[in-house]
């Protein structure tokens, strides 16, 4: 699957990181990276607004891809594709 055909309720493993503060999510979700296959999806919802900046940085260094990000409330949702 393309990213251009993936979609938001589309994911192969997700990680409910809520009430976490950071850097615990992204570490949660690095750690749950490490045991997908590469081109998975892993949906990561967090609490900690200081994720936001996290999770892009993250992708961006690692060389994954941010393929969607949601904010409702206080819930913050990343869709992260493996490199």
């Amino acid at each position: 699957m393309t990213d251009a055909e993936w979609q938001a309720d589309t994911c192969d493993a997700e990680l409910d990181a809520s009430g976490l503060s950071c850097p615990l999510p992204l570490l949660k979700a690095k750690l749950e990276l490490n045991r997908l296959p590469s081109g998975a999806v892993l949906k990561v919802t967090a609490t900690d607004p200081g994720s936001q900046r996290d999770f892009h940085a993250f992708a961006r260094l690692a060389g994954h891809r941010l393929l969607h990000e949601e904010i409702e409330g206080d819930r913050f949702r990343y869709w992260l594709r493996k490199a």
